[in-house]
């Protein structure tokens, strides 16, 4: 499998990245554990989880993804085997410390106890989840409303957080720093403050990237390239809409739908595009989420797409989209779609 280097942190991540989020909820622990053991006989060396998960985050299921994940290291002593990213929780969950927003005393508190359920003494890549200012986490976007955010008070939780994970680089817990569902100012932000106190850079940043989400292709890309902060993309299939699996109404049982009653992804311009996705895949004799996780795979800007899957056939399937090869025909077919359906949702 191919190995893309972690911004300029000197590791070297596989291109395919396994993701948790269900494991807690939808999966169970066994599952869980036949998933990291599969992925790892498969050469993936990259795993990627937060405090929020198991999804839908609740008191019951917040952190049950990390024990499970450290229930695995303890079980095989094979931490080293693994690079491991986790997040700490952007805010608004009251479950996780009443809610409030990401901070340097937050973070301290949020690694401890992460470091505790992994059982493990160190996290090779720590995110920030999402920006805690009122814009672009998920479905968001900046609000046009500028009397909401003052930009020192930006500014002072921006450098509360990097002293602090500066404190935990230098304690040995956490390695590296990432953030997630930022913007592009929030990142050149995050860098300039690193650069001007010399405090750790930003060296990913995991936002929604699929075929129907492409927000990245435009100034984040540049500034990924030149700073070489790359992307750890998220939602690949778009919750499992380019599967194929929820066309024409469908909820098979035990799909991501059918758990949380029903996909915000899912709409009637989304239907049609996703439509055209899975029909394009069958005129190449391809299937829909290889072609979607092939398609992430040439993103020169990707540095690993999480892929996530309830069921060991899942991940076969989303692994075997390595062997895919998308030629110029093949990509430029694509283009064309993405220029009717630029922004299905």
């Amino acid at each position: 499998m191919k190995l893309n280097p972690l911004g300029r942190t000197g590791l070297n991540v596989t291109e395919i990245c396994l993701g948790t989020m269900t494991w807690g909820s939808q999966n169970t622990e066994q599952e869980g554990h036949d998933q990291i053991d599969h992925a790892l006989e498969a050469g993936v060396n990259f795993m990627d989880t937060a405090e929020l998960y198991a999804v839908p985050p609740t008191a019951k299921t917040s952190g049950r993804t990390e024990e499970i994940i450290g229930n695995w290291f303890k079980k095989t002593g094979k931490r080293d085997q693994w690079i491991l990213a986790s997040k700490i929780s952007g805010g608004g969950n009251d479950h996780i410390r009443d809610g409030v927003r990401a901070s340097g005393g937050s973070i301290r508190k949020a690694v401890d106890a992460s470091l505790l359920r992994l059982k493990t003494d160190y996290i090779d890549l720590y995110q920030i989840h999402w920006a805690s200012r009122g814009s672009y986490n998920f479905q968001n976007s900046w609000t046009y409303a500028p009397h909401t955010q003052d930009t020192d008070d930006v500014m002072d939780n921006l450098l509360d957080m990097l002293e602090a994970l500066d404190d935990l680089v230098k304690q040995g817990k956490i390695r590296h720093v990432g953030v997630s569902n930022e913007t592009t100012w929030g990142i050149s932000q995050w860098l300039r403050l690193a650069t001007q106190h010399n405090l750790p850079r930003i060296v990913s940043v995991q936002n929604e990237y699929s075929l129907l989400r492409r927000h990245f292709d435009l100034d984040l890309a540049e500034l990924g390239h030149h700073e070489k902060v790359g992307l750890l993309a998220y939602s690949p299939l778009a919750a499992g809409l380019l599967t194929g699996k929820y066309r024409n109404g469908a909820i098979p049982k035990g799909s991501r739908a059918d758990y949380q009653n029903g996909i915000w992804r899912d709409n009637e311009v989304s239907r049609a595009a996703v439509d055209a996705y899975v029909e394009l895949a069958g005129r190449h004799n391809a299937d829909p989420a290889q072609l979607a996780l092939a398609f992430c795979l040439t993103r020169p800007f990707m540095t690993s797409v999480i892929i996530g899957a309830t069921s060991l056939d899942q991940l076969k399937t989303n692994l075997g989209a390595i062997d895919l090869t998308l030629s110029t025909d093949f990509l430029a077919e694509i283009e064309a779609l993405h220029r009717r359906y630029p922004r299905p949702f």
